[in-house]
């Protein structure tokens, strides 16, 4: 890789600070439903359905989802880490607890997002954003077991917060021999944890909330 400029150093520094900013304000206009705030932090193009693109298809697409499932919610950002294709775009992974109010029931969740972030006229956006849940559940009662996507009204069924990483699945298919010591693995490249981790793998089929 070669050396960057300073010019370019400090455009990566602040583009990380741009990119982690957006992921504070995506919960902030979602929990607040300021729904113009919302959808202008994606591209103008974004991808909605399999047909549809355009911040006004999505923000009608979010106004559904908020008023047909929840009467409130609060998303809390949790570790945030960035790595960049090219100066003007990056992926990313965030995770987040969140909290909805559900009717009678208080709806508790573990997710995590898979990010494309993409800088669109000066701007940092995102192209895309793929949620992968661990669970959900009310407060009450505990995700213990399997099919921890539990909302009220709603048939059980299995998140994707492991699939999109294939250690987690091989990690439990094999357990090692303790009579020799494992092999380690070079590190990652400075710039590819994300992709090191991901082995390649397909994104996962999300399935709608």
């Amino acid at each position: 890789m070669p050396e960057m400029t300073l010019e370019e150093r400090i455009d990566r520094l602040e583009s990380f600070e741009s990119i982690r900013q957006l992921a504070g304000r995506y919960a902030l206009s979602l929990d607040m439903r300021d729904l113009d705030a919302h959808v202008n932090l994606f591209a103008p193009d974004i991808r909605v359905g399999r047909d549809k693109t355009g911040r006004a298809h999505l923000k009608a697409w979010v106004d559904d989802t908020l008023r047909d499932q929840f009467t409130g919610t609060s998303h809390h950002i949790g570790q945030h880490i960035i790595e960049f294709t090219d100066p003007d775009h990056a992926v990313g992974v965030v995770y987040s607890k969140n909290e909805h109010e559900c009717g009678r029931e208080w709806v508790i969740m573990q997710m995590l997002y898979w990010d494309d972030y993409e800088r669109v006229d000066g701007v940092w956006v995102f192209r895309r954003r793929l949620p992968c849940y661990w669970y959900a559940s009310d407060l009450n009662a505990p995700p213990i077991g399997d099919m921890k996507m539990r909302w009220p009204g709603r048939e059980p069924y299995r998140g994707t917060f492991h699939e999109l990483f294939p250690s987690w699945q091989a990690f439990w298919a094999q357990r090692p021999d303790r009579d020799t010591l494992p092999e380690v693995a070079a590190p990652a490249p400075l710039n590819g944890f994300l992709k090191a981790m991901r082995r390649g793998a397909a994104d996962p089929k999300i399935r709608v909330r």
